[in-house]
């Protein structure tokens, strides 16, 4: 009786890089359903993964033996080696430009080495990052990252919800991004927020990262009633949106969440390329600023297209 397939996955980058990976693995699962596939990541991201069940094992590329394999003539303990060898195959998305990852990789013993670059040049980067499949007969087609979460973590993004007094059907509105510069003006997402909310009967609440400690006061003296899930672990966020019937946020790794886990998301892009970055799924709308200038994109543009999802 053959063992299941084993497959190592060399994955770094922000919240949003990672998820535009998924597809990726999705597909693996697809292809080898019972196949033992490991990533080499960081857990706080490559956990929703995990947690999704496209993965079967996270490791941190934090830790020491990693930076081996971008050393000149590494000396590899044998247990690198053995757990190197132990897989089919090995993909990495680290930043590679002179092969030496691979080539220390192939050293190390590893079967076969796959390569994708993680700087995509052209077309969008789901494409981009499903290329080195090709190699196993595995074609892109227009994927969209996807998280099915357990019904745990869905359930106790509601329990969030009714915690806080917030009644469903319920709008998460996340105002920030990595980048001021990709940031819709606050006060415009408390406006659409409350005229959504008004017209369509929707409750809403908001989300803040580390990156976006920032607006948190201006965010409590325009509309500091409102629930605020901040700082939260990934999970956490990603089962309160998976309970929501609509998102409306930036460009950011939150933004990308939350089309992965299914909710009816709208998508705000300025000076950032959505071609290339933009969150896919049948239910996300990205809207694009005038000139790329996002104080140039006027509320009532984006509840248009907020109350055609809803529709």
């Amino acid at each position: 009786m053959s063992r299941p397939a084993r497959f190592l996955v060399l994955r770094g980058g922000a919240i949003g890089d990672f998820l535009l990976t998924l597809p990726v693995f999705q597909a693996l699962r697809a292809r080898w359903p019972d196949a033992w596939i490991e990533v080499l990541g960081y857990p706080h991201v490559a956990g929703l993964a995990s947690a999704a069940g496209l993965v079967n094992r996270v490791d941190s590329l934090d830790r020491a033996g990693v930076a081996r394999l971008f050393s000149v003539a590494p000396d590899f303990p044998e247990e690198q080696v053995r757990h190197l060898r132990s897989f089919d195959f090995v993909l990495s998305y680290l930043h590679d430009p002179t092969g030496l990852v691979r080539e220390n990789l192939k050293s190390a013993g590893a079967r076969v080495v796959l390569h994708g670059s993680p700087i995509v040049e052209r077309g969008h980067a789901v494409e981009h990052l499903m290329k080195p499949l090709e190699s196993l007969a595995i074609y892109a087609g227009g994927e969209h990252p996807s998280l099915a979460l357990p019904g745990v973590h869905r359930e106790a993004g509601r329990r969030w919800f009714r915690e806080r007094g917030l009644r469903e059907p319920v709008l998460a509105v996340h105002p920030g991004s990595g980048s001021a510069a990709k940031n819709w003006p606050l006060d415009r997402f408390v406006e659409a927020a409350r005229r959504i909310g008004a017209a369509r009967h929707l409750d809403y609440f908001y989300v803040l990262g580390e990156a976006d400690r920032g607006l948190s006061d201006a965010l409590h003296r325009m509309d500091g009633l409102r629930p605020v899930l901040k700082e939260a672990p990934l999970l956490e966020v990603a089962g309160v949106l998976s309970g929501g019937r609509l998102y409306l946020g930036n460009d950011s790794g939150i933004t990308h969440l939350a089309a992965a886990v299914g909710v009816p998301t709208v998508a705000l892009f300025g000076p950032s390329d959505a071609v290339r970055w933009g969150p896919r799924g049948p239910l996300v709308r990205v809207v694009r600023a005038p000139d790329s200038d996002l104080n140039e994109l006027a509320v009532d543009v984006v509840l248009q297209v907020m109350d055609g999802l809803l529709a």
